[in-house]
């Protein structure tokens, strides 16, 4: 009861508390004189009271706590006439007035300026540094790129807009950054500046100074108006950097209905990629060679090898052929020649122009540096490839979403006539005939559509999936729908199937944000880990994810592919803007037509009983026209980090290969 009406009271006087100081500033200033004058009068009296020396008389003593009241509170305590004393401490309280009003502006200055500089509004005053806009899933992978790609510089800085808390943003970022574990640790010699205000808004841009920088990367924020908000960043970025600029613009969309438009918005000089199509084609690329996901991973971030030029010197007037081995420490996989035009694995007897630069893969700008690698060739160890043919294939796809379409189309275009892709994935009506059209327009691939839950295991375990020659695991949209019949299916995956109306196929969906569509995948691969265990063999998978922390939960063996969309992406974003004409490079490797990178059997290039210098596989890979970037051992493919792909390998060291091993080699497809 007593602990009851203490809690009561303290109530009580905390409410009247609050209402003394709602009550303005007039009452306070009363109430803290009358509580001011309460505790020093007391303890005045009290003091002189105590003091042998004070005064003998009352009258003394009270003119004694008078002086020790107007010292305590600095009025001065003056004593004499009555006048006198209110002129002093008239005096005294006008001096305590103007004291108290400028400390209180200097205070409310500094405390608008801290709050300014919290907020984010200041102007970044730097020159050369990188200028990252937008903020989403990407950021992290982003900014520990640069971190990376700046690494060897003395002083360097990213300046990061977004409309976000700027604390907030710093401690994300720093926090991510600590948690990456990268051999640079942390930021470095890089400083992370970050800005708040809309990355829409001219004069918000200029918070950044973007005209000074050296690039500036858009990032496609989360949701379904990602794309249109990166266009009117472009647009925003246009009017506040002039023309011509020096400065390199990169940009992500996702869709590619709006690649065009975004491309139109960067203007001239800007470079824009398209998710969806980079994926789709990654994907098909990697279900058809396993483990290239590893080789590009390891290309595209900085802590390996990648791409860079070096200039002709001693080469102009000679072959591509002979520029292959004129590096011992570097790989050369093409031509960047003086007009722009980007060449990969030109013909080895293509003339090497004075002002044409070589693109080759090196460990970093430096270490680009000539010296010749024919006398580590072994002629005897060059063999003739074994012919190999074609033959159709079965391949499973489960998923749909907004890429599976881009999906179907890469795999028509690079399997042989006879090969069959059924399609397991939820659908509804509504766009069904829209769909349809992805399996009419194939010319080489049968493909058979059949609805079904790939979460299900009762699904998967009727598919058979270990008949299958490839499975593409690709996220979608968890949506209950109703069955809907389909054409009889040309594989025995259709005794799984739900039948569809003749001539449908499940809806184009746009799929659900990351984490939910990694959801659906992570069961997905829990599922077929089983069906492969039962099987007793490993399953050719190949998964799509968003977030590149659910790869890491995956249920997949070591090494396993996967294409984790927003680092892929984040990693060409920052390849590009280091060196503006990567853009032109990976267009070319990624595009349909012309030449793109292939685990192939070492056994059909050199001999596998006898150690050879890689020198040797690079001349074997001449011979057919390839350029040899680097191999894969099976024997390590289940070994971290590299799960046994070396890229560009010093040419002199000698390897001694399986006859199960693989040679990177960037060919015609």
């Amino acid at each position: 009861m007593a602990q009851q009406h203490t809690t009561s009271l303290r109530l009580r006087l905390r409410y009247r508390f609050d209402n003394l100081v709602a009550g303005g500033t007039t009452p306070l200033i009363g109430w803290l004189a009358l509580a001011c004058l309460a505790v020093v009068v007391p303890a005045s009296a009290v003091l002189v009271w105590a003091d042998r020396a004070a005064p003998p008389t009352f009258s003394g003593r009270l003119t004694a706590v008078w002086v020790s009241v107007g010292q305590t509170l600095k009025l001065g305590g003056a004593v004499g006439s009555p006048l006198y004393v209110l002129a002093s401490v008239t005096l005294a309280l006008v001096a305590l007035l103007f004291v108290s009003t400028l400390v209180s502006l200097i205070t409310t200055g500094i405390n608008g300026r801290i709050l300014s500089l919290r907020r984010g509004h200041s102007t970044v005053l730097e020159a050369g540094h990188t200028v990252v806009l937008g903020w989403s899933d990407q950021i992290l992978p982003v900014v520990s790129e640069l971190v990376a790609a700046n690494a060897n510089q003395r002083r360097s800085a990213i300046a990061v807009l977004a409309p976000r808390d700027k604390v907030d943003m710093e401690d994300e970022v720093a926090t991510g950054l600590c948690g990456t574990g990268r051999r640079t640790g942390g930021t470095g010699a890089t400083r992370i500046i970050c800005r708040s205000g809309p990355t829409t808004d001219p004069t918000a841009l200029a918070r950044v100074s973007p005209q000074t920088s050296k690039a500036v990367l858009v990032l496609p924020p989360d949701g379904d108006s990602g794309d249109a908000h990166v266009v009117k960043t472009l647009l925003a970025l246009d009017a506040a950097l002039p023309r011509p600029r020096g400065t390199v613009v990169v940009a992500a969309v996702r869709d590619a209905r709006n690649h065009l438009t975004a491309k139109l918005a960067a203007g001239p000089g800007g470079h824009v990629l398209c998710a969806d199509e980079i994926i789709a084609r990654l994907l098909v690329q990697t279900a058809r060679q396993p483990g290239l996901s590893l080789v590009y991973q390891d290309l595209l971030d900085f802590d390996g090898d990648e791409f860079y030029t070096a200039a002709a010197q001693g080469l102009a007037g000679r072959s591509f052929g002979e520029a292959l081995l004129a590096f011992t420490t570097s790989s050369v996989v093409g031509l960047l020649h003086a007009d722009g035009r980007v060449v990969l694995n030109p013909d080895p007897g293509a003339e090497i122009g004075a002002d044409d630069r070589i693109i080759l893969v090196s460990e970093d700008d430096d270490t680009a540096v000539p010296e010749p690698a024919g006398p580590w060739v072994d002629e005897d160890a060059i063999v003739t490839a074994r012919p190999r043919s074609r033959y159709a294939e079965r391949l499973l796809l489960l998923g749909w979403n907004r890429r599976a379409p881009l999906v179907v189309e890469q795999l028509d275009e690079f399997v042989s006539p006879g090969t069959t892709l059924d399609v397991v994935a939820l659908g509804d009506g509504a766009t069904v005939r829209a769909a349809a059209e992805v399996a009419a327009a194939r010319s080489r691939i049968e493909v058979a559509f059949h609805s079904g839950d790939i979460t299900d295991p009762d699904v998967l375990a009727k598919l058979d999936v270990p008949s299958y020659d490839s499975v593409i695991v690709i996220g979608e949209t968890d949506r209950e729908t109703a069955p809907v019949p389909v054409p009889a299916a040309t594989a025995p995956a259709a005794a799984a199937a739900t039948a569809r109306a003749p001539g449908t196929a499940p809806p184009v969906f746009a799929p659900e944000a990351g984490s939910a569509t990694d959801d659906r995948t992570l069961v997905t691969l829990l599922h077929l880990r089983a069906i492969g265990e039962a099987a007793g063999r490993e399953l050719p998978l190949t998964t799509e994810m968003s977030d590149d922390g659910n790869r890491l939960l995956a249920p997949a063996r070591a090494g396993a592919d996967f294409i984790v969309s927003g680092r892929l992406i984040s990693l060409l974003m920052t390849q590009i803007s280091e060196s503006g004409h990567l853009a032109d490079v990976f267009e070319e490797l990624f595009r349909a037509e012309g030449s793109e990178f292939y685990l192939r059997p070492v056994a059909d290039y050199v001999r596998t009983d006898r150690e050879v210098a890689f020198a040797t596989v690079v001349e074997s890979a001449r011979r057919r026209r390839e350029c040899a970037v680097g191999y894969r051992l099976r024997a390590q493919t289940a070994t971290a980090p590299s799960y046994g792909v070396r890229l560009n390998p010093d040419k002199r060291r000698p390897v001694r290969f399986g006859e199960h091993d693989w040679v990177v080699v960037l060919a015609e497809s």
